[in-house]
């Protein structure tokens, strides 16, 4: 992924994602986890967002993606989650009795920032630096 371009930012943004199905029920198997996918692909498209890597196990799923800066981390978790349940509680009504709840996913996720040349060492001397040299005006080499 290389750095995107929105109206008002520059980004390289990527993010790693974690959840389960309610109950981390076995549920995302055969046609429906080929749906699960297809159906995140289409969110991708229409977001302008961009999955990098995807698996979705029988018990939960990862997502690697990359997204523009107008999104919050919550905000795409809750797209990716809310629209999918929907459509496979549409497409699919037999999943509703197997997740006595009413819900298609738990309620939480995990999430990781991901870098490729900046990590948080680099962010910290780069601040370190601009605390004691703020004065000078050159440019720290960061690579």
């Amino acid at each position: 992924m290389a750095l995107k371009r929105a109206s008002h930012a520059v980004y390289d943004t990527k993010y790693h994602f974690v959840w389960a199905p309610k109950y981390r029920k076995w549920i995302l198997r055969g046609d429906i986890q080929e749906r699960v996918k297809s159906i995140f692909h289409e969110i991708a498209i229409a977001n302008e967002f961009e999955i990098d890597t995807m698996e979705v196990a029988a018990d939960h799923v990862h997502i690697f993606l990359s997204f523009p800066p107008r999104y919050s981390i919550s905000r795409v978790v809750a797209m990716l989650k809310s629209i999918s349940a929907s459509v496979i509680f549409r497409e699919y009504p037999g999943v509703k009795k197997q997740l006595w709840g009413g819900e298609f996913w738990e309620d939480g996720y995990f999430v990781r920032t991901v870098g490729d040349k900046v990590t948080a060492e680099v962010i910290r001397k780069y601040i370190e630096y601009h605390r004691h040299e703020e004065k000078t005006p050159k440019q720290l080499e960061l690579f």
